[in-house]
């Protein structure tokens, strides 16, 4: 479910120049990097690219949107971390996105970790914004 304008918390503003190749950062100045098309892709490598500030931000939003569902449940996530892999490969309509999601918590078992990362995935804001147009996957 959308929200309306008149719902909005908090905007994050970032400029890019020369795309792929160049330069991003926030209006606040907290963010400033060069990015560059990783060696993979034909590019120097040298800088960050899209898909690491996006599985940055995904795996962030992923471990608060566990935290919340750890809270409902009153399960211990103490010590617990999410990565989030993002790939980008060439698809029927140009390049296309894939994630892996996978947590680590320690004070669950297994049955318990991955149903608080199902419930996760489904209050996450990045799970649902990508939900139907990218795979993710959950590990």
């Amino acid at each position: 479910m959308s929200i309306q304008q008149t719902d909005v918390l908090y905007t994050a503003v970032a400029t890019a120049e020369n795309g792929r190749d160049g330069r991003v950062a926030t209006d606040d100045g907290r963010l400033a990097v060069v990015v560059n098309p990783p060696k993979e892709m034909g590019g120097s490598g040298t800088g960050t690219n899209p898909e690491q500030l996006f599985a940055a931000g995904y795996s962030a939003c992923f471990q608060g949107a566990l935290a919340v569902v750890a809270r409902q449940e009153k399960a211990d996530i103490t010590g617990s971390t999410v990565t989030a892999k993002v790939g980008i490969g060439k698809n029927a309509d140009g390049f296309g996105l894939i994630v892996e999601i996978s947590a680590g918590i320690p004070n669950a078992d297994p049955a318990t970790a991955r149903a608080l990362l199902q419930k996760a995935h489904q209050v996450c804001p990045y799970s649902r914004a990508t939900a139907g147009n990218i795979t993710v996957t959950l590990t």
